[in-house]
C-alpha cells in the first residue's frame, strides 16, 4: 500500500467454472488493470476502483483455489485466481484498504439521511442554533469540521431539537373577518339603477375559500373565455338572484348563460367534500333513530334564506340554497383559518396560491390518511360487541412472575463476582457440593489455618495502601471543606477554566459514545470506516484528560481524578468493545483486512 500499486501474476475468470486466462494483474489506488499474457486474447479487463463495492475471497486450507471475487455496483463480478495464497492476501489486504479509504463516499447514499438535502429554511435555524448554543458551536468545530463526523451525522441525533425550534416558529395564523361574504353591500350613484361592488384580495380570498366551486370558475374561464370584471359581475349576478328566494327565475337564467349557471348551481365540490366527511362518521351512531328529532326535512319546517321558504318544483331544487347552508360553510372557513397567508395584489395571484395550498393539503391529506385496512380495524374496535367476537384465548404459556428479589440478588452476585475477578486476578471456579461437603471442607481450612497460620496475607499490600490513601485524602479533604458551603459541589471548588475543560470533555465523550455505539453492528465500509474515526477520536481524548489532572493544584487532584474516572471507564468500554469485535471478525474470516464487510 505504501508504494500505491500491487502487480501480480494471476488468471482472470468470468464465471467459476471458466478455466481462465493467464496474465498480469496490477492495482492502483484508481483502477484494476489486467492484460493477458497472449495479446490477442479477448479477457483484457480495466476498472475504475470507484465501481467496486466489496470483495470476497476464499479461505486458506479450504479444497478451493486462492480466488479473489470483487463485486462492482451492478452486481456483477470479476474473479481472480491466483498461483497461491500469499499473492491473494496481498491483493485482499490492498482492495480492503482503497475501498475503507474510499468508503465514505461511496457507501454514504445508501445510509444518507433524509435531510441531507436542505431547505434556506432548514439551514437558517442549524445556524440559529450554533449562535444561541455555545457548547453546540463547539462540539460542531470540534467534530464537523476536523472530519470526524458528518453535517447529516451531528445533526441526526438533534431532530428532537430541531423540530422543537421549528415549533416555535409556527405562529397562529391571521384568520378570516367574521363577516359573511353575503354582507357586502355595494355602492349607488343615487341617479342610477347601477351598483358597484368593492373587492379587495382579502375579500376575494374569502369567496374563494368557502364557494369552491367559484374557485375553479375563476381559473378556467379568466381571462381565457371572460374577463375578469364580467365574471365578477355574473357572480353577483347570481348572489343577487339567490337574494330574491326565486329559484324558478334563477333556472330560467342559469340554462341560458353557461358562466352564470355555475354560481348558481350548488357546489360540487362541497358536496364531495360532506360525502367524503360522512364516510368518516362513526357508524355506532344511530343516524335513522335521530332523525326524528330533526324538523327540517317536514313540511313547512325549516329555515330558509332571510327566514322564508318557498315550496318549488323538484327540478329547481339545484338552484335553491339556505341561509342554514351558507352559515355553516362561512363557520367552517373561519375555523379553518387562511390558508395562505402572504399578500397579494393581483386576483390571479390570489386564485393560484390558494389552488397550490389545496393541492398540498390533498397530498398531504392522502399520505397521513387511514387506509382502508385501519379505518376497518378502527370501526371494527368501537363497534365491538363482546358476545359476538371470538375467543381471546391465544395458544401461549401462561406468564409466570417470580420474586423480583432473586434478580437482584442475582445482579449483585455477578457484580460482586467480577468485581473479585477484577482485583483478585483470580480465575472462578465451579463445583457442585452438597452441605455435608461443604462443611467438612470448612473445618479443615480453619483446622490447616490455626496449626500453619496464613501463609499469604488476607488482602494485597498495594490493594491495602491504594484504598487506604484514597480514603485518607478523602476525609482530609472532606473535613477541610466541610461546613464551608453545604450547596457548592466539587465543580464548584476547581479553577473555571479547569472545570469548563471538564464539562466539555464530558460532552464530547458523549457525543462520540452515541455515534459509536450506534454504529453497531457494523454492515458496511461507511460504518467501518466511521467507527475508526470514531475510536481514532475516543483514543486522542486520554491524553487531554491527564493533562487537565497536571494542571490543578495537588490538593484538588484526587477530586479530579474521581470525576474522570468515569470519563476512563466509558472510553475504555468502548475501545475494549472494538477490539474485542476486531478480532472475532479477524478469527472468523481470516483476517479480514480494512474495509471488508
Amino acid at each position: 500500500m505504501a508504494s500505491g500499486h500491487v502487480t501480480k501474476r494471476a488468471k482472470y475468470k468470468t464465471t467459476i467454472k471458466d478455466p481462465g486466462t493467464p496474465g498480469t494483474l496490477r492495482m492502483t489506488l484508481e483502477k484494476i488493470l489486467f492484460v493477458p499474457h497472449n495479446p490477442k486474447s479477448a479477457g483484457k479487463l480495466d476498472v475504475e476502483f470507484r465501481y467496486i463495492k466489496g470483495q470476497k475471497h476464499t479461505k486458506e486450507g479450504s479444497n478451493k483455489p486462492p480466488w479473489l471475487n470483487l463485486t462492482n455496483n451492478q452486481n456483477g463480478s470479476f474473479i481472480f485466481e491466483f498461483e497461491n495464497y500469499s499473492d491473494l492476501h496481498d491483493c485482499r489486504d490492498f482492495v480492503g484498504k482503497v475501498l475503507a479509504k474510499s468508503g465514505e463516499v461511496s457507501e454514504k447514499p445508501t445510509v444518507a439521511y433524509p435531510d441531507e438535502q436542505l431547505s434556506a429554511a432548514e439551514m437558517e435555524l442549524r445556524i440559529k442554533l450554533l449562535q444561541e448554543d455555545s457548547e453546540l458551536q463547539k462540539l460542531h468545530k470540534q467534530f464537523v469540521l476536523s472530519g470526524v463526523l458528518t453535517e447529516a451525522e451531528f445533526w441526526a441525533t438533534r431532530k428532537k431539537l430541531l423540530d422543537r425550534e421549528a415549533s416555535k416558529k409556527t405562529k397562529q395564523r391571521l384568520g378570516f373577518k367574521s363577516a359573511m361574504v353575503s354582507d357586502i353591500k355595494p355602492s349607488t350613484d343615487g341617479r342610477t339603477n347601477k351598483v358597484t361592488f368593492n373587492l379587495t384580495p382579502e375579500i376575494i380570498l374569502q369567496i374563494f375559500a368557502e364557494k369552491p366551486a367559484v374557485h375553479r370558475a375563476f381559473l378556467t374561464y379568466v381571462p381565457n373565455k371572460i374577463s375578469e370584471r364580467n365574471f365578477w359581475t355574473k357572480y353577483f349576478r347570481a348572489e343577487y338572484l339567490h337574494s330574491t328566494k326565486n329559484s324558478i327565475a334563477a333556472a330560467a337564467e342559469a340554462a341560458e348563460d353557461e358562466e352564470l349557471a355555475v354560481f348558481l348551481k350548488q357546489d360540487d365540490i362541497l358536496a364531495s367534500e360532506a360525502r367524503r366527511k360522512i364516510r368518516r362518521v362513526d357508524p355506532t351512531l344511530d343516524m335513522e333513530a335521530d332523525e326524528g328529532d330533526d324538523y327540517t326535512h317536514l313540511p313547512d319546517h325549516g329555515i330558509f334564506r332571510d327566514g322564508n321558504k318557498e315550496m318549488t318544483e323538484s327540478q329547481n331544487e339545484l338552484y335553491k340554497r339556505t341561509l342554514s347552508q351558507d352559515i355553516n360553510r362561512h363557520a367552517a372557513v373561519v375555523l379553518e383559518g387562511r390558508a395562505v397567508d402572504a399578500e397579494f395584489e393581483d386576483t390571479k395571484a390570489v386564485a393560484e396560491a390558494l389552488a397550490q395550498s389545496k393541492r398540498e393539503s390533498s397530498n398531504k391529506g392522502e399520505s397521513d390518511g387511514d387506509t382502508s385496512r385501519e379505518r376497518i380495524e378502527r370501526l371494527s374496535r368501537m363497534t365491538e360487541i363482546e358476545d359476538l367476537q371470538g375467543s381471546n384465548n391465544l395458544p401461549l404459556a401462561p406468564l409466570c412472575i417470580k420474586d423480583p428479589r432473586d434478580y437482584f440478588d442475582s445482579q449483585q452476585a455477578n457484580a460482586l463476582r467480577t468485581s473479585g475477578d477484577a482485583l483478585g486476578g483470580t480465575e472462578q471456579i465451579k463445583s457442585s457440593l452438597s452441605i455435608p461437603e461443604v462443611y467438612s471442607s470448612l473445618r479443615e481450612s480453619i483446622s490447616s489455618i490455626k496449626a500453619m497460620g496464613w501463609k499469604e496475607p488476607i488482602v494485597k499490600p498495594e490493594v491495602a495502601y491504594q484504598v487506604f490513601d484514597a480514603l485518607t485524602n478523602s476525609i482530609s479533604n472532606t473535613k477541610h471543606n466541610i461546613g464551608k458551603n453545604p450547596q457548592e459541589s466539587v465543580l464548584d471548588r476547581l479553577p473555571r477554566k479547569t472545570k469548563e475543560e471538564l464539562l466539555h470533555s464530558w460532552t464530547s465523550i458523549l457525543e462520540l459514545l452515541k455515534h459509536f455505539w450506534a454504529s453497531y453492528p457494523i454492515t458496511t465500509s461507511y460504518l467501518y470506516a466511521k467507527v475508526n474515526r470514531l475510536k481514532d477520536a475516543m483514543s486522542n481524548i486520554y491524553p487531554q484528560l491527564e493533562e487537565i489532572k497536571g494542571s490543578v493544584p495537588s490538593e484538588l487532584r484526587h477530586q479530579v481524578s474521581l470525576l474522570v474516572r468515569p470519563m476512563y471507564q466509558a472510553l475504555d468500554a468502548a475501545i475494549q468493545h472494538y477490539e474485542a469485535s476486531m478480532q472475532k471478525r479477524s478469527t472468523q474470516s481470516g483476517e479480514k483486512p480494512n474495509g471488508y464487510v
